[in-house]
């Protein structure tokens, strides 16, 4: 709705004809910016050229009819309203005061900008992108953007030396966030801030200190492959190459994996992968198929003490594991008597190997497949019931020796 607004006014705040337009009234104040609460009074003076009288005019505010008892005749051609108690603006373009004539003819409007200052800026949290930009990102004050538009600048300068320097990308991490594209040093730690700005003040967020060396994060690890091993049906490779963008740079890693089976949302995450680029995911579901994604955190490029930021997943990639050769159904009446030590030392077994060699580490790996594969021919001949030759048996108080593989 575009409002005619008086901005050329003669003596006492009477229209006047400026560059061959003829205003038919004026409101004053005009685009007022308030605090929430307050009160204001508005006057509607119209052109005597339009033989209208005060008492022929009627306020409105985003279109609804103001009550007559808040007005009051000034003199002949002016009529005033009085608001009180203000709300914040339903829009941050401002709410509509609108000064009619009787048949309803708009002759000026004016925007009230109403809210509350700004409030300091929080939460400042920034990362480096394979070390050669940094982005930030904020929370805004409690009541944000609620009622007035706000401005945010983010500002940043070397911490002994060097000028302010103002953020030019803003948005490109969310609402409130920005982008420093080139010319960062290293090894120099930075200050930064963020100012907030709107009609009613300014406010300053608390000034962060970080050298860039101390966020870094990467892209995920490249060329994800996951793969059955062997006829293995509850176990998956996964394989990765480390981040190639810091390869020639003096750093760990750490990584993690996360995955799901097909028909599933929930993610499993595997924390202990070390620095390694490969893992094997054991106790998987015959059968059926997987997504799995990777993720890297560096740190302690060039020294720095500080803990890296994990990157993005990689693209899901998935693969299925083989189908169980078990037949459903058919159970051997007997298998539970039969096989009472196998469950409880196969459970001490499982109690070392987590205890040992959890996670993706190498140390039970072949163990691991030893016995994994004298498992799936125990299922076959029905017939065995002790651990293979190639493990050393529980003493009889229950404990276990470390297992061993036997030449």
């Amino acid at each position: 709705l575009l409002l005619p607004k008086a901005r050329q006014r003669g003596s006492l705040g009477t229209p006047r004809v400026s560059a061959g337009v003829l205003y038919p009234a004026v409101i004053s104040p005009q685009d007022p910016t308030l605090v929430i609460g307050s009160s204001l009074t508005a006057t509607c003076s119209v052109n005597s050229e339009l033989h209208l009288k005060a008492e022929d005019l009627y306020w409105t505010l985003n279109g609804r009819r103001l009550p007559p008892e808040s007005y009051k005749v000034l003199n002949g051609t002016t009529l005033s309203v009085a608001l009180a108690n203000l709300n914040g603006s339903r829009q941050q373009s401002g709410d509509n005061l609108v000064c009619h004539s009787r048949d309803g003819s708009i002759l000026a409007g004016s925007c009230l900008y109403v809210g509350l200052p700004p409030e300091k800026p929080g939460n400042i949290t920034c990362w480096s992108k394979n070390m050669k930009d940094l982005t930030c990102k904020w929370a805004p004050g409690t009541e944000g953007e609620t009622y007035l538009h706000t401005n945010y600048s983010l500002k940043y300068k070397l911490r002994w030396y060097g000028r302010d320097n103002t953020c030019q990308e803003y948005r490109t991490a969310g609402q409130y966030s920005c982008h420093i594209p080139k010319d960062l040093a290293l090894f120099t730690p930075y200050e930064i801030w963020v100012e907030a700005s709107n009609r009613l003040g300014v406010a300053v967020s608390e000034v962060v200190m970080l050298d860039i060396l101390d966020v870094v994060t990467t892209d995920p690890p490249a060329d994800v492959t996951v793969s059955r091993v062997g006829d293995l049906e509850d176990q998956l490779s996964v394989r990765w190459s480390s981040p190639p963008a810091l390869k020639d740079f003096l750093f760990q890693a750490k990584y993690q994996i996360q995955y799901r089976v097909e028909d599933s949302s929930e993610w499993k995450v595997v924390d202990d992968v070390g620095n390694q680029t490969s893992c094997r995911l054991a106790g998987l579901r015959p059968g059926t198929v997987y997504f799995v994604q990777v993720r890297c955190n560096p740190f302690g490029i060039y020294g720095s003490k500080k803990a890296g930021i994990w990157s993005d997943w990689s693209n899901p990639t998935a693969a299925s594991t083989p189908r169980s050769d078990r037949v459903p159904g058919v159970c051997d009446p007997k298998s539970g008597e039969q096989n009472t030590t196998l469950r409880r030392e196969l459970k001490q077994f499982f109690g070392w190997v987590k205890k040992h060699a959890y996670g993706c580490s190498n140390l039970s790996i072949k163990l691991y497949d030893q016995w994994r594969v004298w498992l799936q021919k125990s299922h076959k001949t029905r017939n065995q019931t002790g651990l293979p030759s190639g493990f050393i048996q529980g003493h009889r108080d229950g404990s276990l020796q470390g297992p061993r593989l036997l030449a």
